[in-house]
């Protein structure tokens, strides 16, 4: 109740901005009205989900891991020594997630899961 509440309200503010934007500066609420449901997604998952989708920071950090990683080897001798790079830290990161320090309990993200087709496989990760 409480989530569809703040995700109401999430629109409603949402498109307040955007129309008071729309005199000055139609193309960005035209913008706006256009990205409103892919920005607000994350609105419609439960609400301890939230913090964790709303935020590209674990994206961010594990960019500049990459390129931390990628500027140590300076030139790669080809595209697969790029890849198996990229691909180790990657499977580092999700060991870690998986693990040592969940980002999202999967058990909730899991139910969200139940009617897609790969809902037993996406479990058992």
């Amino acid at each position: 109740v409480f989530a569809e509440k703040d995700r109401d309200q999430a629109h409603a503010r949402w498109r307040e901005v955007a129309d008071n934007l729309r005199d000055r500066f139609r193309d960005v609420a035209d913008l706006m009205d256009t990205a409103e449901h892919d920005v607000l997604a994350y609105m419609s998952f439960d609400e301890s989900l939230r913090t964790k989708l709303h935020s590209t920071n674990p994206l961010e950090r594990i960019n500049k891991e990459i390129k931390r990683r990628t500027n140590v080897v300076g030139i790669f001798p080809n595209r697969d020594a790029v890849i198996r790079l990229v691909g180790a830290l990657m499977l580092e990161q999700n060991d870690e997630w998986a693990v040592s320090r969940r980002y999202m309990p999967m058990e909730k993200l899991t139910g969200l899961c139940d009617d897609h087709p790969d809902a037993a496989m996406i479990a058992a990760q």
